[in-house]
């Protein structure tokens, strides 16, 4: 395999990675903002009805991470995309500057 497919290849994995990282973070924040509420000191009805609202909140965040799970998939996707064009570019410049060197010291001989 190629150093460009590895390369490749990492990218991709990143991706997958910061798309958990995001997940796992706004899930984290829902589970730790559940123990802080009941940690506080509120009667037992107030606490009750704060977790009823948060729990009601839990979609909305599902959502929320998975949107921005499938931006950064995306954004990431977009580079690696653009990365692969220029060094596609860079190879032909490099291919087309051998070319010229030869003839140029063909022409000299």
């Amino acid at each position: 395999m190629s150093d460009y497919s590895l390369e490749v290849n990492e990218k991709k994995t990143m991706a997958n990675g910061t798309g958990k990282f995001w997940g796992g973070l706004v899930i984290g924040g829902v589970i730790g903002t559940a123990i802080g509420i009941l940690f506080a000191p509120r009667s037992g009805k107030e606490t009750r009805q704060m977790l009823k609202e948060s729990v009601a909140n839990i979609p909305e965040l599902s959502e929320l991470a998975e949107n921005v799970q499938q931006q950064t998939q995306r954004t990431i996707e977009e580079a690696v995309q653009r990365l692969q064009e220029a060094i596609a570019v860079g190879q032909e410049a490099s291919r087309k500057l051998r070319q010229e060197m030869v003839l140029t010291s063909s022409d000299k001989d």
